[in-house]
C-alpha cells in the first residue's frame, strides 16, 4: 500500500460525502494504491449511515467506529494501528483542510519524515485563533521546534514515524514534538484553509486547558522520561539549598541573641527544606521504577546493517 489517509471525525454528516469526492479527485490521478480510513469517534448524527453509502461505491474506504466519543488522539492512534500505507496523511473531516494539499505534502516528504501543515491564512473565529497562536508560541519556545501550527490536522508521515510515537490524551497536538524527540526530521509547509461549511467547531475551554496539561506531559516525556531524577532532583536540590541558606542565616542571628521564633522566614526555610527533600525522594523513586519496570528502549532505529 502506497498511501493511507486517516480521518477522525465526530458529527460531520453534512461534509463526508463531499470530502470523499474531493479526495478521490485528487488521489486517483496520482496512481497510488491507497486506502481511506475514517474513524467515527462516537458520532450521534447520521455520519455513519452516510459514510456507509460512500463505502458502497468505493472499496478503498475503511471505517472504524467507536462506541462513544474518546477524543481525537485515541481516534488517530487507532487509525495509525490500521494504516498500511508507506505514507500516511491525516486530515480533519470538516472540509476546512483542503485535500488538494495531499500531493504537496507527499512531495515535501522527500526531505522530511513528518510534514506539518501551516494554516497561514486561517478562517476561524478569534476565540479559536488567539488560543491557538498562544499555544503555538509557547510550544515553540519550550520545545525549540520552529513550527507555526502544531495543531494543524493536515499532516504527512512516513510509516515508521506513526509506529514509533505514542498518541493519547490530547497529544495529537504535539506529534511533531514527539517525532522530533525520536530523531525524525520534521518540516512544515503552508496549506490552504477554508471556512467551516457545515456544523460547528468542537473547540472549547476544556480543550484549551487539556492542551496546556498535555504540553507539560510532552515536555516530561521527551526530556525526563528516562531520567526523572534530573527534573525532580534538580528542583529538590535548589529548594534544599535555599532553605538551608535561610536557616543558616537565622541560626547566625540566634547565636547573636536575636529572636527568630516568630519570623515567617523561619517557616519558609523549613518548608523549602521539606519540599526539597520530598522532590528529591520523588526523583529517586522515579529512577527506581524506571530501572526495575521500564527496561524497553524508547527510541526509533533508523536502520540495521548486518
Amino acid at each position: 500500500m502506497d498511501l493511507s489517509i486517516v480521518i477522525p471525525f465526530y458529527n460531520e454528516q453534512d461534509s463526508l460525502r463531499e470530502l470523499v469526492e474531493k479526495i478521490y479527485e485528487i488521489v486517483v490521478p496520482l496512481q497510488y494504491s491507497f486506502e481511506i480510513i475514517f474513524i467515527d469517534d462516537g458520532s450521534t448524527d447520521e455520519s455513519f449511515p452516510r459514510l456507509m453509502e460512500a463505502k458502497a461505491n468505493h472499496s478503498e474506504i475503511k471505517i472504524i467506529r467507536f462506541r462513544k466519543n474518546f477524543g481525537k488522539s485515541t481516534a488517530l492512534s487507532e487509525g495509525f494501528k490500521r494504516a498500511k500505507g508507506e505514507i500516511v496523511i491525516t486530515m480533519d473531516a470538516d472540509l476546512q483542510d483542503d485535500p488538494g494539499e495531499i500531493p504537496n505534502l507527499i512531495k515535501a516528504l522527500e526531505n522530511y519524515d513528518l510534514v506539518s501543515g501551516w494554516k497561514k491564512k486561517r478562517h476561524d473565529p478569534i476565540t479559536k485563533t488567539i488560543p491557538s497562536k498562544f499555544f503555538n508560541f509557547i510550544t515553540r519556545i519550550l520545545t525549540g521546534i520552529k513550527i507555526h501550527d502544531f495543531n494543524c490536522g493536515l499532516k504527512a508521515y512516513r510509516k515508521e514515524v506513526i509506529k514509533a510515537i505514542p498518541v493519547y490524551g490530547e497529544l495529537h497536538r504535539y506529534l511533531p514534538v514527539l517525532a522530533h524527540w525520536q530523531g525524525f526530521n520534521v518540516g512544515e509547509i503552508a496549506v490552504k484553509h477554508h471556512p467551516r461549511k457545515f456544523g460547528k467547531t468542537k473547540f472549547g475551554a476544556r480543550r484549551f486547558l487539556s492542551g496546556f496539561f498535555d504540553l507539560l506531559s510532552v515536555l516530561f516525556i521527551t526530556r525526563y522520561r528516562q531520567k526523572p531524577m534530573h527534573l525532580f532532583g534538580l528542583f529538590g536540590l535548589i529548594n534544599i539549598m535555599v532553605g538551608f541558606a535561610i536557616l543558616l542565616y537565622l541560626t547566625i542571628l540566634w547565636f547573636q541573641g536575636i529572636g527568630i521564633g516568630r519570623r515567617p522566614l523561619l517557616f519558609l526555610g523549613i518548608l523549602l527544606v521539606i519540599v526539597g527533600a520530598q522532590s528529591f525522594s520523588l526523583g529517586l523513586i522515579g529512577d527506581m521504577l524506571i530501572s526495575t519496570r521500564d527496561t524497553r528502549p524508547k527510541f526509533a532505529v533508523k536502520e540495521v546493517i548486518e
